[in-house]
């Protein structure tokens, strides 16, 4: 009876995970202002003229520019009437609060409301908000932020279009500096075939849930969901890792600190998975919740999280689109179909649980009696 209520309590433990992650991946997928992907590709094609020790480039796919002052001299962003935007030191970087750039390109929509005081002709008043000198910045000449397409996409958008060139123009001390770029749009990719592959793949794992637990290949099917899980698992980490290069991060300190703030639930979930993968693999008893539990927050929080890329021409990791979809792909693949055969064997668990009939008390006490 206590291995049947357990198994019917962890059952019930998953659905309501499932239920809980599922309402809560889409605030989590969205709840930063970095995009999960685009189709437009923002690039950076260098600074007129050049300067030596000034680095810039795009970060979270395009959407945000990135400048790194190596240099003793203060280098100026200007806004959109020219007034001084930004400023990046030596020491770190200050935002004018006076110029309404500042409060613009706070969001990629750049819906943030501009305060009454904001002024670009008024003297700069400037706000230190980092101490190292690299800022990274939303920038509407840079992106495209119609909710209709170009016009050149709406007539062919199955074809790459060079949407646009800009320039954002800049400061260096007292030389005038252009940093400029170019928008290209870049035609998204099919996602039906790729989730045609998770909702087969998913399947495909699931089903050896099916095979019973205590015949010959119920032990094998158990090993293979565990490094199955653990291989996606490992899939969520490298993403998280990708992603936070992407956003900006720089050195083995840098890479940990974005990983431990901006994609803490991916990298936990991934590592949870390897671990309930190696679990499994062990062939403890306790293995199905386990495949259940971690293969549901493996598929919400580092599968759902990041299914735009199957959709979008432009990831938010600095590889290859098409390996980032493979890996997406197989994210949510194991995910799922570990969650799925997790289920189906607690199930079969419990109902092979209930079916074993009882012995009666005392039965095996019971004495002959004696002739008489």
């Amino acid at each position: 009876m206590t291995r049947t209520l357990l198994t019917r309590l962890g059952l019930s433990l998953v659905g309501a995970l499932v239920a809980l992650l599922a309402t809560a991946a889409p605030a989590l997928a969205h709840g930063a202002d970095a995009p999960n992907g685009s189709d437009y590709r923002v690039g950076v094609t260098g600074l007129a003229p050049a300067r030596d020790g000034v680095d810039v480039r795009t970060v979270e796919a395009g959407a945000r520019l990135e400048l790194r002052n190596h240099t003793d001299r203060t280098v100026t962003v200007l806004g959109y009437s020219g007034e001084p935007y930004l400023q990046v030191r030596p020491d770190g970087v200050y935002e004018n609060v006076r110029s309404p750039a500042t409060y613009l390109n706070r969001t990629i929509a750049g819906e943030t409301a501009v305060p009454a005081d904001a002024d670009p002709t008024a003297e700069p008043s400037w706000q230190r908000v980092t101490d190292e000198p690299v800022a990274r910045w939303h920038d509407q000449r840079a992106l495209w932020r119609e909710s209709s397409p170009p016009p050149q996409v709406s007539t062919a958008p199955d074809r790459e279009h060079r949407v646009r060139d800009w320039v954002v123009p800049l400061r260096d001390g007292d030389v005038a500096v252009e940093l400029r770029g170019t928008l290209d749009w870049v035609p998204p990719p099919d996602a039906y075939p790729w989730w045609s592959a998770v909702a087969l793949g998913a399947l495909a794992v699931g089903g050896l849930g099916l095979l019973p637990a205590g015949a010959r290949w119920g032990g094998r099917a158990l090993a293979g969901l565990g490094a199955l899980l653990a291989l996606g698992g490992l899939g969520a980490v490298a993403v998280a890792v990708g992603r936070s290069l992407d956003a900006g991060a720089d050195g083995a300190g840098g890479l940990l600190v974005v990983l431990l703030t901006g994609q803490t639930w991916a990298l936990i979930t991934g590592l949870g998975a390897v671990a309930a993968g190696g679990w499994a693999l062990t062939r403890h008893a306790a293995a199905d919740f386990a495949l259940a539990l971690a293969g549901a927050c493996l598929a919400l929080f580092a599968g759902v999280t990041n299914a735009a890329v199957l959709a979008r021409s432009v990831p938010p990791l600095p590889w290859p689109a098409q390996s980032v979809r493979l890996v997406v792909t197989l994210i949510l693949v194991t995910g799922a179909g570990a969650t799925l055969a997790g289920v189906l064997r607690l199930h079969a668990a419990g109902r092979a649980v209930t079916a074993t009939p009882r012995r009666p008390s005392g039965v095996g006490h019971l004495r002959p009696e004696r002739a008489r």
